[in-house]
């Protein structure tokens, strides 16, 4: 799965010589909370965000600093944060410096893209022309289609053999020591494990397995170096 498999498209966007009243309106009007900033030859100039919009004069935010740091910060800082607080066109405001991500490119790249940047969304160029969007709220849904959903139609020795397939290679836990039962999409799971956080991580292992209805775990806890039973009122002293 690639970034163009689940990108918006075509894109809402707005001109860079637009007024950011008419901006404001359109995101208002489509619930998005950023616009893609596009020239007529369909080129990407910036990103308007709604965190682009926050310090204005209109609405008293501008930030205000003492003398001396007006003096450290020099006249191109200022000139230029006075245009943003009290610019009208969308060019005035918008962020330029934008972080873009190729159709091509796969979804991890993009979510890393996503993280290290803290952006909400990564416009998509092809030629160095925008052909799309592609938001956290398309990596939900592109997820949600992934999920797994419950199925009885697959059977319990399958069941079993996709379980111990998934544990396969796993370097936290031993699949050895597990033992699964599985009676109509319903899975046991029993066995050593030698670290509490096991316990979780098993029990998603086999409920994303198609054809799980339920789970239920029987598992014991093991001290690694003793291999003597931890019982949960010990855990708690």
């Amino acid at each position: 799965m690639n970034v163009a498999s689940i990108m918006s498209s075509p894109v809402i966007g707005i001109a860079p010589t637009a007024p950011i009243a008419e901006a404001i309106r359109l995101m208002l009007s489509k619930r998005i909370s950023g616009l893609p900033v596009v020239t007529a030859d369909g080129s990407l100039s910036g990103m308007l965000s709604e965190g682009d919009l926050l310090r204005r004069q209109e609405l008293g935010t501008v930030q205000h600093r003492a003398r001396w740091i007006q003096f450290m910060l020099g006249g191109s800082k200022l000139s230029d944060e006075y245009v943003h607080t009290h610019g009208r066109r969308v060019s005035d405001v918008m962020s330029r410096d934008v972080i873009a991500v190729d159709p091509k490119a796969s979804l991890e790249e993009c979510v890393n893209l996503m993280l290290s940047n803290s952006v909400r969304r990564l416009p998509v160029l092809e030629n160095g022309k925008l052909v799309g969007i592609v938001s956290r709220a398309d990596l939900l849904h592109a997820l949600a289609c992934q999920l797994p959903g419950r199925s009885g139609h697959t059977s319990d020795a399958r069941i079993c053999a996709d379980i111990f397939a998934e544990l396969k290679g796993e370097t936290w836990i031993n699949s050895d020591a597990i033992v699964v039962k599985v009676n109509d999409g319903n899975v046991v799971l029993s066995g050593a494990i030698f670290n509490e956080r096991a316990r979780q991580a098993l029990i998603v292992a086999a409920e994303n397995v198609p054809g799980v209805q339920s789970v239920t775990e029987q598992l014991i806890l093991i001290e690694p170096f003793s291999a003597t039973p931890i019982h949960p009122a010990a855990q708690l002293g």
